[in-house]
């Protein structure tokens, strides 16, 4: 390839990577979700999963993404797990959590953070605060300081590691 051709494709190269840094730069003002809000593709997420259930129950919780295995905890209750993140490149960070309560025998499997910007809002574009109650799973509503129900659990057997069913 000749010089002028490899000029060619690096100026390309360079517009590309610049309108997408620049698109991931501003911010939106036509939506009151991310109005005055700093980019999230810079920021540095926590996801917290928290132990809300009653009577001493113990929540099992075994969390992932495409290129993470966080592994299993069992959480006493009042604890949490937690870990933090930037979005990858192209936004498509996703986590995702199996948790159970053993005793109670059920079990749900749910997002925990995917590129949503009614989730950055209600995360207080900073931490996603999942809360495990008796009747379901809750997210933290940080800004409207609510706890708002977002999956019940299902019954049935539930699945601990090394394949164990209770």
């Amino acid at each position: 390839m000749s010089s002028f051709g490899r000029n060619i494709n690096m100026h390309f190269f360079f517009i590309v990577l610049t309108t997408i840094m620049a698109a991931n730069l501003s911010t939106s003002t036509s939506s009151a979700l991310t109005k005055d809000q700093p980019n999230s593709f810079f920021r540095t997420w926590n996801v917290h999963v928290v132990n809300g259930l009653s009577n001493n129950k113990i929540l099992l919780v075994h969390c992932k993404s495409k290129d993470d295995d966080l592994g299993e905890h069992h959480l006493s209750v009042g604890s949490e797990t937690q870990w933090h993140f930037k979005l990858n490149l192209i936004k498509s960070t996703l986590f995702f959590c199996y948790m159970a309560s053993e005793s109670d025998h059920v079990h749900v499997s749910l997002d925990v953070f995917w590129d949503d910007q009614k989730l950055f809002y209600k995360c207080n574009r900073e931490n996603c605060i999942w809360i495990a109650k008796d009747d379901g799973i809750y997210l933290k509503n940080i800004p409207d300081n609510i706890d708002e129900f977002m999956h019940g659990w299902e019954t049935g057997s539930v699945l601990l590691a090394n394949s164990t069913i209770v």
